[in-house]
């Protein structure tokens, strides 16, 4: 079987982690061909780890053969405008899932494209996920969970059942949100924050339990 061309978005810390995620996958089962990085901040020709860098968003417009890509970058905005950017319908985004992550009842979650999940997590069941969100290390995801586009959770973030997750939503390292409350959309929840209620649009929450410090004047 030909494995299939891809390429990581974003030369960063995580660019890296992803890289060893589709070497992890391939050491299971050879799946594709890690051809290098795009990113605008670095120059053609630049090795990262034993990975050439290809371009920046212009070459990856003009990328002329079916290439898979996955976009390396956490924070949520940026990524969206990334995805916004590339143009070029020679580009897929597959959903890079590690080896080791456990999906309890596979037939009843849904996942979108474009999302990445890496190593140690665990996904139970009636879980639906978006386009293009991050879990990182060692995440849960409790039942009847809906985490919507671009949303991204750093290592050990904890979700608990019936929890609502709206889209471009950042949880920092060790966030725990409790059963049957929700995050409004472009919220920032920081690291080791304890979600016991539901918390609004494009905020910055923090603290156990969490609360509100920071609300973006205009939400419109």
């Amino acid at each position: 079987m030909r494995l299939k061309d891809i390429a990581i978005f974003g030369v960063g810390g995580f660019g890296r982690e992803v890289l060893t995620l589709i070497q992890d996958i391939n050491r299971v089962e050879p799946s594709y061909n890690i051809i290098g990085f795009f990113d605008d901040g670095h120059e053609q020709g630049e090795m990262i780890n034993g990975i050439p860098v290809l371009g920046k968003t212009d070459e990856l417009n003009q990328w002329n053969t079916e290439l898979a890509i996955a976009i390396s970058i956490g924070n949520p905005s940026v990524k969206k405008q990334v995805v916004e950017k590339i143009t070029n319908p020679k580009v897929s985004y597959p959903t890079l899932i590690h080896p080791t992550t456990i999906i309890g009842a596979p037939e009843y979650v849904t996942i979108g494209k474009g999302c990445i999940i890496c190593a140690g997590n665990m996904i139970t069941t009636n879980v639906e996920i978006g386009d293009f969100m991050i879990l990182n290390l060692g995440c849960t995801v409790g039942h009847d969970t809906v985490i919507k586009d671009y949303a991204a959770f750093m290592p050990s973030c904890n979700i608990s059942g019936e929890v609502l997750i709206e889209e471009g939503v950042y949880c920092g390292t060790g966030v725990k949100i409790i059963n049957q409350t929700s995050i409004g959309e472009y919220a920032t929840i920081g690291a080791g924050a304890v979600v016991t209620k539901p918390i609004p649009a494009r905020c910055t929450a923090v603290g156990v339990p969490a609360r509100v410090v920071k609300q973006e004047a205009n939400l419109t």
